[in-house]
């Protein structure tokens, strides 16, 4: 009960001082309302103006191969920038890997035609009773800037593995080559190796073998006469009296 009073009789004490001083306490909290206003309105004077936050616009990855409508259908998918250079590359590494499409392959140059022709050429046949005849034959020949000297050519060459199972031979010595050909006017001047005047088949082996050339020189229109040259040089006589010092035809033979 004591205890009740003593509490009563200190609260109206401080109600009693409160009012006897309440002008004083009513300054004083005017006083420290001011200064805590001036401060307040100091920091805000003070604070740093806040910098702009930009806000960079997502990145949207379209995968490779859907139209740009479903890419615009579907919800965009927002990465960021590193992400975006890692799906780059894989693109660009994913076009390098694909396979290249097999280069055409270079079609080799189609082969040259070879021009070819058919000539006459004579050798030698020997009849049942000895005689030497002229034998002739078709060979076909590659056109060339010299058509005669292809043909004689043809003819040291000599007959083929069929011709000689025919009976059909030539009597011009082996070995022999042809050195030059010169045709001026209607004649052929032709120069042969040493060994064109050496033949084993006696007078009828040389007068056989100046016909094998003269004929198949003269298979060529422009050329009536052939004029047989020993390495270059005219010499009267082939052989055992075949003459030769001057320009001999189909006639003179």
């Amino acid at each position: 009960m004591v205890a009740v009073v003593f509490w009563l009789v200190f609260i109206i004490v401080i109600v009693g001082v409160f009012i006897a001083n309440r002008d004083t306490i009513k300054k004083n909290f005017d006083l420290v309302m001011r200064r805590t206003t001036d401060s307040t309105d100091q920091d805000a004077e003070e604070r740093p103006e806040e910098q702009e936050v930009v806000t960079q616009p997502p990145v949207v990855v379209v995968q490779p191969g859907v139209s740009e409508t479903a890419a615009a259908a579907e919800e965009p998918r927002v990465v960021d920038a590193p992400v975006q250079d890692a799906a780059q590359e894989a693109a660009q590494s994913a076009a390098e890997e694909r396979p290249r499409p097999a280069a055409q392959t270079e079609q080799p140059p189609a082969a040259r035609t070879v021009e070819t022709r058919e000539r006459n050429i004579y050798f030698t046949q020997v009849d049942k009773d000895g005689q030497i005849l002229r034998s002739r034959v078709s060979r076909t020949v590659a056109v060339s800037d010299s058509p005669m000297q292809d043909a004689l050519n043809v003819l040291l060459a000599g007959p083929s593995a069929e011709e000689l199972s025919r009976g059909i031979i030539s009597l011009i010595p082996q070995n022999t080559r042809i050195q030059s050909i010169l045709v001026r006017g209607d004649t052929a001047y032709i120069s042969f190796s040493e060994d064109f005047q050496f033949n084993v088949y006696g007078v009828e082996g040389y007068a056989a073998q100046i016909r094998q050339i003269v004929w198949t020189a003269t298979e060529f229109p422009t050329v009536n006469n052939v004029q047989i040259l020993i390495e270059g040089r005219r010499v009267d006589y082939l052989g055992e009296g075949i003459w030769i010092g001057s320009p001999v035809n189909r006639q003179s033979l």
